[in-house]
């Protein structure tokens, strides 16, 4: 049922699909190839949400997603922060000695950089984690194993070897849920607004157009530039805030914002995370 059902990119027990079943353990799951396939399931109505990862907190932003968001037409309707477990998975039989080559996507790799160097194991680029996973198991080779979740080990029927990892015990990434039709919080409730604006390459044009919000006390907890169309004569700025669209503060540093700024483009206002929440008290009692 389409309306029970979230998209995701990866196979079944990607880091998405756990992050899809903690959130909505009522939902289906839909693995989609690509994350523009995730997009196009929900605008096609063959889903009603898609849960895309944006950035990790130890590989930093997950390439290429800031470049769907503008104009892949979906509204982020929420957020939700997944602590991620990697698991070094093998077939039935193998052992670490034997080992000669690792599996996984790019960003689990990276977040396992520092294992998978003393233990001299080559790491091979994958689309993703649980198909890495899923080769694995096919192949059953015992020099070869997959990063991957204990949930994709169990699905692909593999060993677990190791459990944990991950170079950094904070490895956490940061989903956004995407809708079709925007959801607006609660004036008055912890709220995010993410957004998009463009600014001219000339000097003080990004003080200027973020001026207002400091001004105001609008709180700025992501600011990210990007290329606009390969051409080094403007910006494209994607900026996660503190506060709802409808509230003073963030009313008028939107309005300075559009004074210096072009194409200011509101991507979703959604509630804030828990997890912000308490990152948010632990960096004030630092």
């Amino acid at each position: 049922m389409p309306a029970t059902t979230i998209a995701y990119q990866g196979a079944p027990g990607a880091n998405s699909d756990l992050a899809c079943r903690s959130v909505f353990p009522e939902m289906t799951s839909l693995p989609c190839a690509s994350f523009e396939d995730a997009f196009a399931a929900v605008h096609e109505g063959r889903a009603r949400l898609a849960m895309i990862p944006v950035e990790n907190s130890v590989a930093g932003r997950v390439a290429d997603i800031h470049h769907l968001l503008p104009r892949g037409g979906l509204h982020i309707i929420g957020e939700h922060y997944q602590r991620v477990v990697h698991c070094l998975v093998a077939p039935k039989g193998a052992t670490m000695e034997g080992l000669r080559e690792v599996h996984s996507h790019i960003q689990a790799l990276s977040q396992c950089r520092t294992y998978l160097r003393e233990r001299g194991l080559a790491p091979v680029s994958h689309a993703d984690t649980a198909g890495a996973a899923a080769d694995v198991a096919k192949w059953n080779d015992p020099g070869i194993a997959a990063i991957a979740s204990d949930l994709a080990a169990e699905i692909y029927g593999l060993t677990i070897l190791a459990k944990g990892i991950e170079d950094a015990a904070h490895n956490t990434t940061r989903f956004l849920v995407l809708a079709k039709e925007p959801v607006t919080p609660p004036v008055g409730s912890d709220t995010v607004t993410s957004l998009l604006f463009r600014v001219r390459s000339v000097p003080a044009a990004l003080y200027k157009a973020l001026g207002g919000f400091a001004t105001n006390g609008v709180n700025i907890t992501k600011l990210e530039s990007y290329l606009v169309d390969g051409r080094f004569v403007a910006a494209q700025f994607y900026a996660d805030v503190e506060g709802h669209p409808d509230e003073r503060p963030l009313q008028l540093a939107m309005e300075e914002l559009n004074f210096f700024a072009r194409e200011v483009k509101i991507l979703g206002v959604y509630p804030a995370h828990p997890f912000r929440r308490a990152a948010n008290q632990q960096e004030g009692q630092d």
